[in-house]
């Protein structure tokens, strides 16, 4: 049998090089590491692109997959240095990338019954390993708030209005952080937590709570920026915060980075 071509291995003569190129979206199940009980499985989507010379036509794609699948049952956090560095020498590159998005969940007490439920958190976890061996790691959660107008407290005579807010942080550290910590750092900081199941003297507790706390967007995200600049071990960060307006036909946004 013939030798079929690697077209994707010929010269290419425009002398462009691109700076990412490789496989998007695809669904794959991860390991992370749970503080509670020892490990979490998930499914992730997942990212991976190298850069490309400019002398080659195309990259490899099928080799993204190859690499994933021989790393089946054992991708996790603690082993993406690795996967990258396979990236980097399999494919030919000077540099890898790898995204992951997936959701992650923590069990959760209700704040008078006690009541237990699982909540959902959308994390992340972004790796890059350049072309001088440096790695880079960004991990990411997305939290779930209540924002209580500060605003319509003090001119309404009847209540106030009240959103459910979205609470987006990423860091860069230089230790190891849970995410269940990074998680319950950003919950301290809105006008009360969200929960998965509340039974009615909980309501009374969390919206009670809210009202006692009111908070603009540009609040959460100071409050979020006070509480991880306290935090030894978190060298870089950025907040952002969108609140889901109740009473208006658009959002709020704020976002703050060290």
């Amino acid at each position: 049998m013939s030798q079929m071509p690697d077209l994707q291995k010929t010269r290419d003569t425009r002398n462009i090089a691109i700076d990412k190129v490789g496989v998007k979206d695809i669904h794959y199940p991860i390991v992370v590491m749970d503080r509670s009980h020892d490990k979490q499985h998930t499914v992730a989507r997942i990212n991976m692109y190298v850069d490309l010379p400019e002398h080659f036509k195309g990259t490899h794609m099928s080799r993204f997959i190859e690499i994933l699948n021989q790393h089946r049952g054992e991708i996790t956090i603690r082993n993406m240095d690795k996967i990258l560095a396979q990236m980097k020498q399999r494919l030919e590159a000077s540099s890898a990338h790898v995204e992951m998005e997936f959701p992650y969940f923590i069990e959760k007490e209700a704040p008078v019954s006690r009541a237990k439920g699982l909540m959902e958190y959308q994390c992340r976890l972004h790796g890059l390993l350049d072309e001088n061996e440096k790695t880079d790691f960004v991990l990411g959660v997305t939290v779930p708030v209540t924002s209580l107008c500060p605003c319509s407290r003090e001119i309404s005579t009847r209540g106030a209005h009240n959103q459910r807010s979205e609470v987006r942080v990423d860091i860069r550290m230089e230790r190891f952080i849970w995410i269940e910590e990074l998680i319950s750092w950003v919950e301290e900081c809105g006008s009360s937590p969200v929960y998965s199941l509340l039974k009615r003297e909980d309501e009374k507790a969390v919206t009670e709570q809210a009202y006692d706390n009111p908070m603009f967007v540009e609040d959460i995200v100071r409050a979020v920026t006070q509480k991880l600049s306290s935090i030894e071990g978190i060298e870089w960060f950025r907040v952002e915060c969108e609140n889901f307006e109740s009473i208006h036909n658009h959002s709020a946004y704020a976002m703050l980075e060290r």
